[in-house]
């Protein structure tokens, strides 16, 4: 399912961010037809920054809750593999154990700094993190779906540097390459689409170039768009709100409306199925 999404150029598909088996659930009833685990967000929901301080098994572990949570197929965002070769390719076995559908790992160097934040964005060496890509390719075959990151234009390096790059890493066994820019403008990446020439399909992340049409991504033949933190931050800013309003009415009359009913939140984890089953297995035959 997450091939099909990823590795078509023939329509434009869409990942919809997920940090927990709630959100999860949220993006399947919304309609999504796949899931970005972002690294972002689910360090967040840890309470860490987003610069590998969570581990990697902690990161499994949630990715396992927000896989069992709906039927959806799941892009991990896998950061730079949390070390090297042999880091990247447990990372993605123990992946694949949980139900992953695919990963995604970008060439930045151990431990990574979200591309959002700060000025000082190492790349990995070319060399080294395609053996990171090949490393991961022999490990998990074609059971999952392998998307190659460039951070090149995150950290300021010109658009050569970015093909260069794109093509190793498709020689080295990527499925498909996201390339990543933190402009407010996507001129950036439609040049590097148009330069790449749909060699493997192209993924991108527009959380910063917020404001471009979605039909110029048609346009561009770009195979998929992942709206990476949108969750998180919705229920960040809901709940910041939330709590300073009881805080501040040292009660709770003034958000019932404006929350969630105890009977949404029942039907979107499936009580209902846990009724019917408990008539099925606890009543006496």
């Amino acid at each position: 399912m997450l091939r099909a999404l990823v590795c078509s150029n023939s329509e434009l598909s869409f990942l919809m961010e997920a940090h927990d088996g709630l959100s999860a659930a949220i993006a399947k009833r919304a309609g999504f037809k796949g899931l970005w685990a972002s690294g972002l967000s689910i360090a967040t929901t840890l309470g860490y920054r987003d610069a590998n301080e969570a581990s990697w098994s902690q990161f499994v572990d949630v990715v396992e809750r927000i896989v069992d949570s709906t039927a959806l197929p799941v892009l991990v965002d896998g950061d730079g593999g949390f070390g090297n070769f042999n880091n990247a390719r447990l990372l993605a076995r123990k992946l694949r154990q949980r139900g992953a559908a695919g990963v995604a790992l970008e060439d930045s160097c151990f431990p990574k700094m979200n591309s959002f934040v700060g000025e000082r964005h190492p790349l990995a060496d070319i060399n080294e993190f395609s053996g990171r890509l090949r490393a991961v390719k022999d490990t998990v075959a074609d059971d999952m779906v392998l998307v190659a990151r460039i951070e090149a234009l995150i950290g300021g390096h010109v658009m050569d540097e970015a093909l260069l790059r794109a093509h190793a890493y498709a020689d080295a066994g990527a499925d498909a390459i996201l390339i990543h820019s933190r402009k407010s403008s996507a001129d950036e990446i439609f040049s590097f689409v148009s330069a790449w020439q749909n060699r493997l399909p192209v993924v991108i992340v527009p959380t910063k170039y917020f404001r471009t049409p979605v039909s110029t991504y048609r346009d561009a033949d770009i195979s998929t768009v992942i709206w990476a933190n949108h969750s998180m931050r919705a229920a960040a800013a809901a709940m910041r709100q939330v709590c300073d309003d009881i805080m501040a009415e040292e009660g709770i009359a003034g958000v019932e409306p404006r929350i969630a009913t105890l009977d949404e939140v029942f039907a979107l984890l499936g009580y209902d199925e846990l009724a019917r089953a408990e008539v099925r297995y606890l009543t006496p035959r």
